[in-house]
């Protein structure tokens, strides 16, 4: 039974696996790594590729059979995300329509269900845009102030967010306001609600309450700051029950962070694999230069730790669509594999020397990529206070 969707889940063999990867990886090679690197300069969103993946299904993959997804596993899922990750690409561009749709698929009720699951499985409607961090708050989501007033027949929504990633691509976004302001509650975690918005909706009939500045970054990465200006959404906007929000927030951060786990170990196989076949090609005192220790032993060090990594992924995932509690295998797998790849990525660096830097060999793009995993979608000290405290029973740091 999966925690991600509450029903069944279809869980592929070993042998299946590896066929989903085949595919996966043949798909990503038919973009190559000549498309993300003509995409980077202008921070071009990879329309063609999301395009392409939602064809093939690969994004619907955590939606039940029954609305049209295949229903699989997180397992299965962390596949895909790493094959295009380890292919050279990014997939920042759409991994938010896996990791959202847990807040749909175990909080929304029948109606939402059926309204949009189709329709996101299909194609036909992109769910791709979370609304959450402000600026003040930061990690401290309990204090934002965003606020969403409630009227007879809906909810005004007011407040300024940042790092709202692909709205500009969604059809819907999913947003955390308060509804109770902070100093009316009895816990500070209350009072906030999960909204589901029809951006579509919006844009037609509200287009001066939404505005919109996207943000440019150091690698290619589709974000925005946001401003919610009387924005109205009708009352069957709310997942859940109003006030709860924080806590569907919080269900879905295991899931997340197993899944960009599986980025960042895709990253790292990317870097193993360049430097690898660099060290054992290129020739420098007539001899390759993978016969120097200097060289060979820092590769092999780092692919070590990418397999360490990767072993307690698939621990994590397992426990999770297993129904067990897996939040100190998520939480300790995106930490061991954040700092993984961002090893590798040196490695390759010093590798390459000099070419690692010049954007043809894609080096020097990923390296940019990669270092992200540290700081998100959580900063790697808020994981190590997470197993201080919640794992190791130390007295809360923060």
């Amino acid at each position: 039974m999966s925690e991600l969707i509450g029903t069944e889940t279809i869980t592929l063999s070993e042998e299946e696996r590896k066929d989903l990867r085949l595919k996966v990886r043949a798909l990503c090679d038919s973009f190559g790594n000549e498309y993300w690197r003509r995409l980077d300069p202008d921070r071009e969103y990879p329309q063609e590729f999301v395009d392409a993946l939602t064809e093939e299904g690969y994004l619907s993959v955590l939606i039940p059979q029954e609305y049209g997804g295949e229903g699989y596993g997180l397992t299965e899922a962390t596949i895909i995300l790493e094959e295009i990750h380890r292919a050279g690409g990014h997939a920042a561009a759409c991994h938010a329509q896996m990791y959202t749709m847990g807040s749909l698929l175990r909080h929304g009720n029948k109606e939402q269900k059926e309204k949009y699951l189709p329709g996101i499985a299909s194609g036909e409607i992109r769910m791709q845009a979370f609304s959450i961090t402000e600026p003040e708050a930061g990690s401290n989501t309990t204090a934002i102030t965003t606020f969403a007033e409630k009227q007879a027949d809906g909810y005004v929504i007011n407040g300024h967010k940042n790092w709202t990633s692909r709205i500009l691509q969604s059809d819907l976004l999913l947003l955390l306001a308060r509804t109770t302001p902070l100093e009316e509650v009895e816990k500070k975690s209350h009072g906030m609600t999960l909204f589901l918005v029809d951006l579509r909706e919006i844009r037609e009939a509200q287009p001066d309450s939404l505005e919109v500045e996207p943000v440019r970054t150091m690698f290619n990465y589709a974000t925005n700051k946001i401003w919610y200006k009387d924005m109205k959404i009708p009352a069957d906007s709310v997942i859940g029950e109003e006030g709860k929000g924080f806590k569907y927030v919080l269900d879905g951060m295991n899931a997340e962070r197993i899944l960009l786990a599986s980025e960042s170990i895709g990253d790292g196989y990317f870097f193993i694999d360049r430097a690898t076949s660099y060290a054992s090609e290129r020739e420098v005192f007539n001899k390759k230069i993978g016969e120097n220790q200097g060289v060979q032993f820092p590769i092999a060090r780092a692919y070590a730790s990418i397999k360490a990594a990767d072993a307690l992924r698939y621990k994590a995932a397992e426990k999770f669509d297993t129904g067990e509690n897996c939040g100190e295998e998520a939480n300790t797998a995106k930490l061991i594999s954040s700092e993984a790849s961002w090893e590798a990525a040196n490695v390759a660096i010093n590798t390459y020397g000099g070419n690692g830097f010049v954007d043809e060999y894609d080096i020097e793009r990923k390296f940019r990529e990669t270092r992200m995993y540290q700081v998100a979608p959580v900063n790697n000290n808020m994981i190590l206070s997470y197993i201080g405290q919640h794992v190791l029973g130390m007295p809360r740091s923060y």
